[in-house]
C-alpha cells in the first residue's frame, strides 16, 4: 500500500508487547514496513465493518443520539 508523501496522518498507537514482536515478525518475514501491515490491517478491519450489520445498527443509533443533542442544543439557543 504505497502512500503518497506528505498525504498521511500520524497516529500514536500503544500495543502489548507481545502483540507488537508478534507484528513486528510479520512485517520482517513479509519484507514489508510494520506501518504498512498495520495499514492493510485496519483498512480490512473498516471495509468489514461497513457490511456488518451490527456495526451498521450501531452507527445509525449513534447517529440517531447525535441528532437528538444537536436538536437540544438548538432549541436552547432559540
Amino acid at each position: 500500500m504505497p502512500m503518497k508523501p506528505g498525504n498521511t496522518k500520524n497516529l500514536l498507537l500503544r500495543l502489548d508487547p507481545d502483540l507488537a514482536e508478534r507484528l513486528q515478525t510479520v512485517a520482517a518475514v513479509e519484507g514489508r514496513s510494520v506501518s504498512d501491515v498495520v495499514r492493510e490491517a485496519i483498512t480490512l478491519l473498516v471495509e468489514q465493518r461497513r457490511s456488518d450489520k451490527r456495526f451498521l445498527r450501531l452507527l445509525d443509533d449513534n447517529l440517531a443520539r447525535h441528532r437528538q443533542a444537536i436538536e437540544l442544543l438548538r432549541d436552547e439557543e432559540q
